[in-house]
């Protein structure tokens, strides 16, 4: 089926406009490109708004998906000049119809996320405006000054931080995870703590709800960047899905006492390994901690708990002492309705977060100081987190 973006065409844009841009080409040639786009562009995007909403300006129709809500003004930089656009909104859309943004505007969007990046790595990385420059000119066909560079990065870190201390909502279900990248601190180079929180809010769609670097202790660390979650109005948590990372334990009792926890269950089959005694065993285990975890409720689970630990206790005494005591801490996902399970009972949805900071990070590889380090890691969750938003509902809610 054909999307209603997609219906938009030449042969729709007003008479009027089309005559200003002859007029504008005419009287300044080549020198009123900037203008000529700026009308084209302005033109094109009240089309895309208009098949977007499945209806056109003041039109009365019954399967419209929104109302037209104004403009929004944005500058953007070309290589024919600065563009001066207005940019459609639109407002009362379902929750299940994605926003808008015209497409015209996306290759603009990349590159002005590019050159922040591009900014934002080059800063870090210590490397000189000259260089910068260079970078950003093939990067995005601009041709920066070191003022240019300074008030970027001056706009970037205000950008971020706004998103970093943006206020929140209620969100079900908390995921925690943790990486660590190499700093400089007093003339030596050590492990920096890289926090991150996503959660699922409560209209069913993902989202990066923070980050935090510090070179603290872990549970100083843990405590300080949840309390920070709390204080921005994270609440109705009902689940945090985590690994057995060094000090959250302590950290989560302390501020979130009364919300069960689920460990991670593939981190648990992979800490499963270090206890069985000989390679032929391998197989059989990890079948049997598969089966209790996809059983269908947390008694069955229990039941098949116990059989694996009885199966194994004279054979693998460590192995199965070790299931007894961790596995019960990855089965707290059989309090959430069946259809929220898998995806709520491993972190392994963050991979692609932990891919691309680390993608992004390598290019550094060794940072200054961990405000570099934050600047970097904050600018690409920002964009994922944007995108996730903007993406189909992740859970459906209602069920739960």
């Amino acid at each position: 089926m054909t999307h209603p973006r997609d219906n938009t065409s030449i042969a729709g844009v007003d008479g009027k406009a089309i005559q200003q841009v002859v007029e504008t080409l005419t009287e300044c040639g080549l020198g009123g490109m900037a203008d000529a786009i700026t009308l084209l562009l302005n033109e094109s995007m009240k089309l895309e708004r208009s098949a977007f909403l499945q209806a056109g300006p003041y039109e009365r129709v019954a399967e419209r998906r929104g109302y037209a809500n104004g403009y929004k003004d944005k500058t953007l930089r070309t290589r024919v000049g600065a563009l001066a656009l207005a940019v459609p909104q639109v407002r009362d859309t379902a929750p299940d119809v994605p926003g808008f943004y015209p497409r015209s505007l996306e290759r603009g969007l990349r590159s002005e996320r590019a050159l922040k990046l591009a900014v934002a790595e080059m800063y870090v990385q210590g490397v000189s405006t000259r260089r910068v420059r260079e970078i950003t000119a093939s990067l995005c066909g601009l041709d920066v000054s070191s003022t240019d560079v300074s008030r970027a990065t001056a706009l970037l870190d205000e950008e971020l931080t706004a998103w970093r201390t943006r206020p929140l909502g209620e969100v079900p279900y908390l995921v925690l995870d943790a990486r660590y990248e190499k700093v400089r601190h007093g003339g030596t180079v050590v492990d920096c703590a890289v926090l991150v929180a996503v959660g699922v809010q409560a209209n069913g769609r993902r989202s990066v709800l923070g980050v935090s670097v510090s070179l603290s202790e872990a549970e100083v660390h843990w405590r300080e960047f949840l309390s920070g979650l709390l204080e921005r109005g994270l609440h109705g948590v009902r689940l945090i899905v985590s690994d057995h990372h060094e000090g959250l334990r302590a950290a989560r009792k302390a501020t979130l006492p009364a919300v069960p926890w689920q460990r991670c269950q593939f981190h648990l089959q992979q800490n499963a390994q270090a206890y069985i005694p000989t390679q032929a065993m391998r197989h059989a285990v990890a079948e049997a901690i598969r089966a209790v975890f996809n059983a269908p409720d947390r008694t069955e689970a229990d039941r098949l708990l116990k059989r694996f630990c009885d199966h194994y206790r004279k054979t693998a005494p460590k192995l199965a002492a070790w299931a007894e005591e961790n596995i019960p801490e990855g089965l707290a996902v059989f309090v959430l309705p069946a259809a929220h399970r898998r995806r709520l009972r491993t972190t392994n949805g963050l991979e692609r977060l932990n891919q691309e900071i680390r993608r992004r990070t390598a290019v550094a590889h060794l940072f200054p100081n961990d405000a570099s380090l934050l600047r970097l890691v904050s600018a690409v969750l920002c964009e994922i987190s944007e995108e996730w938003e903007a993406e189909r509902i992740y859970l459906n809610m209602e069920s739960a």
